[in-house]
């Protein structure tokens, strides 16, 4: 395995428990620990943003460049998870079971055609 895997693994394995946890804290009210989940969430999103940095600086590529293609790369990730994260309540919290998957295939559907729009057709 090469330095810059075993860097990306370890600090991607941190960064994504503590995000994980973070929003469990938050949105599990039993648990009654909202204000640490935000603060153990913010953290796990910042390692997670360090290891892309580092990740980068480990391949010798710039940091990452501010254009349409990738801020519409993002946008879309972020309408696609949030479509696909209203499905899934629908289905599981508000007992709306058909609306639900046809919500959740179209927020599968946005998250799917990002791989045309990152790697391109041939």
């Amino acid at each position: 395995m090469k330095k810059k895997n075993f860097v990306s693994l370890i600090l991607g394995t941190i960064g994504g428990i503590l995000f994980a946890i973070g929003m469990c804290m938050c949105l599990l009210p039993q648990w009654n620990a909202f204000s640490q989940g935000i603060v153990i969430g913010t953290v796990g999103a910042a390692v997670l943003f360090v290891m892309l940095a580092v990740r980068r600086r480990m391949e010798g590529k710039p940091a990452v460049r501010l254009n349409g293609k990738n801020v519409g790369s993002v946008l879309l990730g972020i309408v696609g998870a949030l479509i696909l994260g209203i499905g899934m309540c629908m289905v599981m919290v508000w007992s709306m079971l058909t609306p639900g998957i046809l919500v959740g295939i179209l927020g599968i559907a946005l998250l799917l055609c990002l791989i045309p729009l990152i790697r391109g057709l041939q």
